[in-house]
C-alpha cells in the first residue's frame, strides 16, 4: 500500500508518530499483535481497509 500511495515508510512513521523501527516490525510481520487504534491510523493514512494490509496465514 505504501508503494500504491507513493509514500515512504519514514513518512508513514511520522504521520503515525511511531519510530521507523516499530513500523518496520509491523511491515515484516514480526509483530506479535497490533492495536486497533494503530491499525485505524495506518488505514487512515493510507486510505485503505485492514484487509488491504493484513493477511491471515495459517501456520
Amino acid at each position: 500500500m505504501l508503494a500504491k500511495r507513493k509514500m515512504q515508510s519514514k513518512e508513514l512513521a511520522e504521520i503515525l508518530n511511531i519510530t521507523p523501527a516499530n513500523l518496520s516490525i509491523l511491515k515484516t510481520g514480526k509483530a506479535k499483535g497490533i492495536r486497533f487504534d494503530t491499525l485505524e491510523a495506518i488505514c487512515g493514512a493510507l486510505n485503505c481497509h485492514p484487509g488491504d494490509i493484513i493477511e491471515y496465514v495459517k501456520e
